[in-house]
């Protein structure tokens, strides 16, 4: 993977300002490359070297049990568990195998069985503690100690699968992101097969192509929302089986829907018994030592990219889940904080400089490089997405050309403009030149997802963006016949949001669970500020399967909204063209994939004929977002066509449409030469 300058060249010419920084790329490119021969000098490949969970763990081979163990400082180590009544015994300690700290075990066959309990105690110079194994793909909790351990999990037949040469299309990008626990309507935590059951169903019918998996990591605290992970490499047990989460998954290809993993890479939990803090007495085993292996910001532990030993960890991790749980990709977490020693923590980015100083984590830069590279040698039609919201040039570039090799990154910066719209200034103030400028502020060359709506707006402390929009009136006023003037508003903008926002989309849509059908609550789970109660860790699909409220009609228009972006490959097009803005007006018109997209965000006023340039043709209406049928006024003729009109009275050439543009109202018109 060496570096070529002419092919980093294409790189550069997109923006000239990174001309200056042509050699730190470069270099930066020359160290994966170094990196990479320095991991696979004893293998054949980058994937070879990423077996670490072939080896280390537990493992049913020729008619034995074999358990290794990498912890470099300590002085002895033990099996404990139900089969030694918890009890360190003779024959159940582990012995020390070369210099760098791996340790062994071999026990016959009889002595451990499906479902058997386990964890280790380990000794080091000047102390001693139980730990569970860093390998474990299998961890439950007590529901009365609340005590993690190890499960050996070996069931006679493994989970036969019944799509198993599903490969994720190379269409744009539709995600449906979800947790699992949540997303049941009961006052509990849900499980994987009632997702299969109950969610997947509406997720295939909605027409999204990928979804989105938060929390699968196995995380101590159910309350962290899954990014405070313990045991990288077990599935959330509280969710149910390794064979409940195989079977969502093979149920999602059955139905030709691609299943990411939210995986977290970017830091892990303080825990010391389940996570890998001081797992063998040392710090910084897998994390830096010292301030550095602390995350201020989120109280956890940061890990040390430079060590070869943590990027066979990590690297190992991502080929687990996409060999065992067949996972088609990932959306890395937390780019940002990897990417700087700061964590991009109060840091504003104002200057191509932030990119390319003292502050940079390069040995973080080379693992996501590694990481990238790994996942797409194992799986090429995989998906990798970065959450960064620092503007890192080059993460959805390919390594090739002097990127990171990304497939896309997040236009993380949309749903906070929304909100800050919604939040700090009434509708009537809202600048449609500046929007217009938000939500296309990319570079053009990286493909991006936009969404509206963050998981994060929606945790306890913030609100739901239609709640925003809304308010209290969501909860007495959304039946269909009750004129509610507040729940208009809220309502038309919800979709004016969700259209804009898909139509101007880079490459790629997301929509987190709710927001497609205005989930009037937020997320908080079960804790001491609330009695632990499940009452807002769940999504009511009671509101869209009444047809008394007006919820299902925003489900409505946000399926008719992907079908029509997936019927016209709008976001595999090029980047939307603008006709008009009118900041007064409260107007924005733009062309995109043979079509035209016209929005009037004004409170009060509609307007009869309202012309703009638009190039010569005919303009037939496809999709309205007044439509009774999507919660609105219906003051739209579906179908009508319009011609463009030339301009008589300047005796010019030019070529403008007329439109009626009702109020807080958006139309897309197929376009057609005539």
């Amino acid at each position: 993977m060496k570096a070529d300058p002419n092919n980093i060249q294409l790189f550069y010419e997109s923006d000239p300002f990174l001309k200056p920084f042509k050699t730190a790329v470069l270099n930066r490119i020359n160290n994966i490359s170094e990196r990479e021969s320095l991991l696979t000098r004893d293998s054949k490949n980058l994937a070879d070297f990423a077996s670490g969970h072939n080896y280390y763990g537990l493992h049913f081979s020729e008619n034995r049990w074999i358990f290794r163990e990498w912890a470099p400082n300590a002085v002895s180590i033990c099996l404990i568990g139900e089969t030694t009544g918890w009890q360190e015994k003779t024959g159940f300690s582990l012995k020390r195998i070369n210099e760098e700290g791996v340790w062994e075990i071999v026990l016959p066959a009889e002595t451990l069985k499906h479902g058997d309990l386990y964890r280790l105690r380990i000794r080091w110079p000047g102390g001693e503690g139980d730990r569970i194994p860093v390998y474990a793909k299998r961890v439950i909790q007590d529901p009365k100690t609340l005590i993690f351990n190890a499960q050996v999990w070996s069931p006679q037949e493994p989970y036969a699968w019944s799509c198993p040469n599903f490969k994720c299309r190379q269409d744009a990008p539709f995600i449906y992101e979800t947790h699992i626990g949540m997303a049941q309507e009961e006052e509990k935590i849900g499980s994987y097969r009632e997702f299969t059951d109950k969610i997947l169903p509406r997720i295939v019918s909605a027409g999204y192509n990928m979804i989105q998996l938060m929390a699968i990591q196995e995380h101590p605290y159910y309350g962290s929302f899954g990014y405070q992970v313990s045991n990288f490499f077990a599935p959330s047990s509280r969710f149910g089986t390794p064979e409940d989460l195989k079977e969502l998954i093979d149920s999602a290809h059955s139905a030709g829907i691609a299943v990411l993993m939210d995986i977290i890479h970017s830091h892990a939990v303080c825990n010391e018994v389940e996570g890998l803090s001081r797992f063998d007495g040392t710090l910084h085993q897998y994390f830096h030592d010292g301030p550095r292996g602390m995350h201020s910001a989120w109280s956890s532990r940061c890990f040390d990219y430079g060590k070869i030993q943590v990027l066979h960890f990590l690297l190992s991790n991502c080929r687990f889940w996409l060999d065992e749980y067949r996972f088609d990709g990932f959306r890395f977490d937390g780019v940002t904080s990897m990417l700087y020693l700061h964590h991009g923590l109060e840091k504003s980015f104002t200057s191509l400089e932030d990119y390319f100083n003292e502050n940079v984590d390069e040995d973080a830069i080379t693992y996501l490089a590694l990481a990238n590279k790994l996942v797409h040698d194992i799986r090429p039609e995989a998906v990798t997405i970065a959450e960064d919201i620092s503007g890192m040039p080059g993460l959805a570039v390919p390594l090739s050309e002097g990127g990171f090799g990304f497939d896309y990154r997040f236009s993380m910066g949309i749903p906070d403009y929304w909100i800050r719209l919604v939040k700090d200034s009434y509708d009537e103030e809202w600048p449609t030149g500046h929007l217009w400028y938000e939500l296309n502020n990319r570079r053009m060359e990286e493909k991006s997802i936009s969404y509206s709506e963050s998981h994060d707006q929606a945790l306890v402390g913030d609100q739901s963006l239609i709640f925003r929009l809304i308010g209290p009136d969501m909860y007495d006023h959304m039946t269909v016949n009750d004129e509610n003037f507040r729940v208009a508003r809220g309502v038309a903008l919800h979709k004016l949001i969700s259209l804009i926002t898909m139509a101007t989309a880079g490459n790629g849509y997301l929509n987190f669970m709710g927001n497609d059908f205005g989930h009037p609550d937020w997320i908080d789970f079960p804790r001491p500020g609330n009695n632990w109660s499940y009452n807002y860790a769940r999504r009511q699909w009671h509101l869209v399967d009444d047809p008394l409220l007006k919820y299902h009609l925003l489900a409505n228009f946000d399926r008719d909204m992907i079908a029509l972006a997936k019927c016209f490959h709008l976001l595999g097009s090029s980047a939307p063209t603008l006709l008009y803005e009118n900041t007064n007006d409260k107007i924005l018109a733009f062309r995109r994939a043979g079509l035209l997209f016209a929005f009037n965000f004004h409170p009060t006023r509609s307007f009869t004929d309202y012309g703009f340039d638009a190039p010569p043709g005919t303009y037939k209406m496809i999709f309205d977002s007044d439509s009774r049928e999507y919660g609105g006024y219906g003051r739209l003729i579906p179908g009508q066509e319009h011609n463009t009109l030339s301009d008589k009275a300047k005796n010019s050439n030019r070529r403008f449409i007329s439109l009626y543009l009702p109020t807080r109202t958006g139309i897309v018109l197929k376009y057609s030469e005539t």
